[in-house]
């Protein structure tokens, strides 16, 4: 029996594009629908545009801003797929299905500290700009 490559079965084209655009916005749905991290976080980011919008933040302020949303937006993607295949592999509370979701859920966290502190790196000094201090 012949082998079948990877290269054959990877076809490319339009066609492929449209469907891995639609899969990426059916991950999109389900984890603003199922993750309640998801929603927090699409709070928050709501609160840094309309911050930045406010405190009319820089160029380069709003780079900062919008790379933090994503790292933060993505790693709870990311989590929650580790979460689907742990989920798949057992629903058993197993030890290293323990550290799995947990060491998922750790690297989130850092994510959205990090972020947390480039948000106030960032509208800190415009908030004391604006209050005259």
């Amino acid at each position: 029996m012949a082998k079948i490559s990877r290269d054959d079965i990877k076809v490319r084209g339009f066609a492929r594009f449209k469907k891995s655009f639609g899969y990426s916005i059916d991950g999109l749905k389900y984890a603003y629908k199922y993750e309640q991290s998801m929603l927090i976080h699409i709070f928050a980011t709501i609160l840094a545009i309309t911050l930045g919008l406010i405190c009319q933040i820089t160029l380069i302020e709003w780079c900062m801003v919008f790379i933090a949303i994503g790292i933060v937006l993505a790693g709870e993607l990311i989590n929650t797929a580790i979460e689907a295949v742990v989920d798949l592999v057992t629903l058993e509370i197993h030890p290293l299905a323990k550290i799995a979701k947990d060491c998922g859920s750790a690297a989130t966290f850092v994510m959205s500290v990090i972020a947390a502190i480039i948000g106030c790196l960032v509208y800190i000094p415009h908030f004391i700009e604006m209050l005259g201090l």
